[in-house]
């Protein structure tokens, strides 16, 4: 089963006079249509030399901006990461309990 990522912006903290956001927080899902896992975490961002109007903004150029701070190499690490947790839970290498046969009758 392949595993799909979905990346998202949960959050924007931006100052008021001008709309420049300076942290973006983000969130990735990952999912293979039975187990799912997710990761949140939080960006800073340098002041740019032409700001993007705040009500311009979109979903996809903040997740741009998620993506393009961590780099193709550091992404795929995230991804991996999930996709890792979702085979554990799909094929799980450690468990915890009692032998059935030390049920009370």
């Amino acid at each position: 089963m392949s595993v799909s990522y979905n990346w998202s912006i949960a959050d924007l903290n931006r100052k008021t006079e001008d709309g420049f956001v300076f942290t973006v927080h983000w969130r990735v899902d990952a999912s293979n249509d039975v187990y799912s896992e997710g990761a949140y975490g939080s960006i800073g961002l340098e002041r740019p030399e032409e700001l993007v109007p705040f009500d311009q903004l979109t979903p996809e150029l903040c997740v741009q901006w998620v993506k393009d701070y961590f780099g193709e190499e550091k992404v795929a690490e995230i991804e991996a990461a999930l996709a890792a947790r979702i085979s554990e839970k799909q094929n799980p290498t450690e468990a915890s309990g009692l032998p059935a046969s030390w049920a009370e009758a």
